[in-house]
């Protein structure tokens, strides 16, 4: 396959994006990167300029690559994820990692290490979930769900912080996370007898699909069911706010959290792999 590759994010959006928004819950992660450095500027996501690039006629697939992160595959097939390995290497890019399903990353990992060195390391795998059939916990929790509104940011910035140090590094500093999601999309929290117990965002919908994360319950507070409780507010909010499609990624390390996803009304879609370059 020959890629096309560019810095340019509208220029990537008019070559690819009726590809991925053909397929938006599946391309929802390289959708979000794209509008995400569109909206927000290049410096989005890191200092470093993003690169961004499709390959086939018509397009078949894309990336979106926002350094200091991985590579982000859309859809690329074994050789195609390959052929896009050696292009980055002998154009000189820098690369951290690769995030894609299992075969693409695999063999973009391969290729990438055997032309630039280093050795492939996985670090985390994850599912994404549809929702299907939104399902509220029965018996709910004691509580109530309640819109975070921008009087709370500090609060939703120290437990945004608190998650970080759980599930490893943010993709973006706390604070610029829940300002996207106090402008774009929206924060829910859940109460109990007036204390915040958990909370879930959920981002603006981009051709139709809205994406929920992060979803966080403190350790205090956990196994009472806030956690499923305060997804399906969030979900409700998104649906309210426009979403055909609602949808999330968990770390497949998490059984909890994958459990709590399926009884709410989530169905699996498809794996991916993140693997590192060391």
């Amino acid at each position: 396959m020959r890629w096309q590759t560019t810095p340019d994010v509208a220029g990537f959006l008019a070559a690819a994006g009726d590809f991925l928004s053909a397929g938006p819950v599946e391309h929802t992660l390289s959708l979000t990167i794209a509008h995400t450095v569109r909206d927000d500027g290049p410096g989005a996501f890191g200092a470093q300029p993003p690169l961004f690039g499709w390959g086939g006629d018509p397009v078949t697939a894309a990336f979106t690559h926002t350094p200091p992160h991985p590579v982000v595959l859309a859809t690329a097939s074994g050789d195609a994820a390959a052929a896009l390995a050696d292009r980055l290497a002998g154009d000189g890019w820098a690369v951290s990692g690769v995030n894609g399903p299992a075969e693409a990353a695999d063999a973009f990992a391969r290729a990438w290490c055997a032309r630039a060195g280093g050795t492939p390391v996985e670090t985390m795998r994850t599912r994404l979930y549809q929702l299907v059939d939104l399902s509220p916990p029965d018996p709910a929790p004691d509580g109530a769900p309640r819109p975070v509104s921008a009087a709370y940011r500090d609060w939703a910035v120290a437990w945004l912080e608190a998650c970080a140090r759980e599930i490893g590094d943010l993709p973006r500093p706390a604070g610029v996370m829940v300002d996207a999601h106090l402008t774009e999309g929206g924060l829910t929290v859940w109460e109990a007898d007036g204390t915040p117990v958990a909370f879930a965002g959920h981002r603006r919908a981009i051709a139709g699909t809205s994406r929920l994360g992060p979803v966080y319950t403190p350790a205090e507070h956990r196994r009472r069911g806030y956690g499923a409780a305060v997804t399906v507010a969030a979900a409700q909010a998104a649906r309210a706010a426009g979403a055909t499609e609602v949808v999330l990624f968990t770390n497949l390390a998490n059984p909890t959290s994958n459990g709590v996803y399926l009884r709410v009304g989530f169905r699996p879609v498809g794996d991916r792999v993140v693997i590192a370059f060391r």
